[in-house]
């Protein structure tokens, strides 16, 4: 079915709604400082809030129901290693972080190391973003294609459009705001979708038992040992794998992303950020526990089908939700997309402005200029992302799958450079920009050869990142 006018009246509600709401609840920005940090004033609980919606996309909403369909519930044991890593950069990220008056994530290095190795992981952040946050553009399209029978083109600028207006007109503060309320909608709309399914299924939640128990739906830990070495490394959703993959994506996206990091500079202190980061680890188990479980009552519904992970709860939606639940299920999906971009759109032009143009071209321009080029720079990325996103429309792989792959590309060497600095007190800037590119080559190398599962990337890169700077730092010592 398509949708109605009762559900194009609820999306478009919607979309003008949430651009008012954020553009008036940003208030009036005067500096650089109150556009991206927020003038600092942000509560921990709302800036808690804002980064679950964040790192939610499409993605998540799609791909992860998805993926329980086609397997079982083996993900959430990523989950647990995405606390830990929160914890960890809870105890050991944020207090360097609060000693200096950063502005980015990237400050830190070069407080550190110098200014290039500031400079560089600002690039390097500034494309991974660009390209990973395409991709999660680009997968909301595909819901909105099937549904509302728009060009996925058209569909990507109206979401890149009004997350913009919002982003532009009320700074961070604006965007956390209404990443406060995106989050409930988004939930909300995923928990009615399951009350709709559980009474579609003959016996409710016991048809749902039935069918997960006999095709092993429910299993959540899997050790991973029956298949060898290579077959427990190759797969992605083991125990160990998910813990210590779940642990360093999170310590990377949450301990040196300028996505999360810089709502975490915008709380009022160090302990406020600490109970954000770590409060946000919590509900992303729960989160995603009910994103499997979805997945779980789909299979029950439909029983196995051959489909992408990416289609079943898209099918769902088209075929089963009447009116009006299919505008809200929309919206949904709408505040899943906008709260990633939004934040997107934000953290690229800070880090752009801050890491890149005022060290190189503005450290005497008055800070209302500034603002200006800030805000210009929010329009440019917003351009960049919708181009971004039309690369990766041609991508026949699951669209979570190539955001994960495009992160680890990066990441790896990303938390590898920040623990070079944190851990070793002896490396200097040459050998941490050797260790860092060093450990995005081998990434590529990695990942290319697709030698391992993606929870083991952050790590390698990690690892090797570490290694390649200690040994340059060691052996210039030696020849001292």
């Amino acid at each position: 079915m398509n949708a109605t006018i009762v559900d194009y009246i609820i999306i478009v509600s919607f979309l003008i709604g949430i651009a008012v709401f954020g553009s008036l609840s940003g208030g009036k920005q005067r500096t650089i400082k109150d556009y991206f940090l927020g003038s600092k004033q942000v509560p921990w609980w709302m800036a808690c809030f804002s980064i679950v919606a964040a790192e939610t996309s499409t993605l998540t909403f799609i791909s992860i129901p998805g993926l329980a369909y086609l397997t079982n519930m083996n993900f959430l044991q990523v989950t647990f290693g995405y606390l830990i890593g929160r914890i960890i950069v809870a105890k050991v990220f944020l207090p360097a972080y609060y000693k200096g008056e950063l502005k980015t994530a990237y400050t830190y290095l070069e407080e550190r190391f110098g200014g290039k190795a500031r400079t560089f992981a600002s690039v390097v952040f500034i494309i991974t973003r660009t390209a990973a946050d395409g991709v999660r553009l680009f997968a909301t399209a595909i819901p909105l294609y099937l549904i509302l029978k728009v060009d996925p083109a058209i569909a990507l600028i109206i979401i890149a459009v009004f997350s913009l207006i919002y982003t532009y007109t009320g700074g961070l503060k604006g965007v956390i705001k209404v990443d406060v309320v995106l989050m409930f909608l988004y939930l909300g709309s995923a928990l009615l979708a399951a009350v709709y399914l559980l009474n579609m299924l003959p016996d409710g939640w016991a048809t749902v038992v039935k069918s997960a128990a006999s095709d092993n739906k429910f299993s959540i830990i899997n050790l991973g040992f029956e298949n060898g070495l290579s077959g427990f490394f190759s797969d992605p959703y083991t125990l160990i794998g998910g813990i210590i993959g779940g642990a360093f994506l999170s310590m990377a996206s949450h301990g040196t992303d300028q996505l999360i990091v810089q709502r975490l500079l915008a709380t009022k202190n160090l302990k406020s950020a600490q109970k954000a980061v770590i409060g946000s680890g919590v509900i992303i188990i729960f989160q995603f526990a009910l994103f499997l479980m979805l997945g779980v009552m789909l299979y029950a519904f439909y029983g196995p089908m051959n489909v992408k992970s990416d289609e079943v709860f898209p099918i769902f939606i088209i075929e089963v939700l009447p009116p009006g639940i299919t505008g809200i299920i929309i919206a949904g999906l709408f505040a899943a997309a906008m709260s990633t971009l939004a934040g997107s759109m934000s953290s690229l032009s800070s880090s752009t402005m801050i890491d890149i143009y005022t060290p190189l071209c503005g450290k005497n321009i008055s800070e209302e200029k500034k603002l200006k080029i800030s805000r210009l720079l929010t329009i440019l990325w917003a351009a960049l992302l919708i181009i971004s996103a039309m690369i990766f429309r041609k991508s026949s792989l699951a669209v979570v799958e190539i955001a994960l792959s495009i992160a680890s590309f990066t990441y790896g060497g990303l938390l590898g450079t920040f623990l070079l600095g944190l851990l070793f007190k002896r490396v200097k800037q040459n050998a941490v920009l050797a260790g860092f590119a060093s450990g995005i080559l081998f990434m590529i190398l990695v990942i290319s050869l697709k030698i391992v599962g993606w929870t083991w990337y952050t790590l390698i890169g990690v690892i090797v990142t570490i290694a390649v700077g200690s040994a340059i730092t060691f052996a210039k010592k030696s020849r001292e």
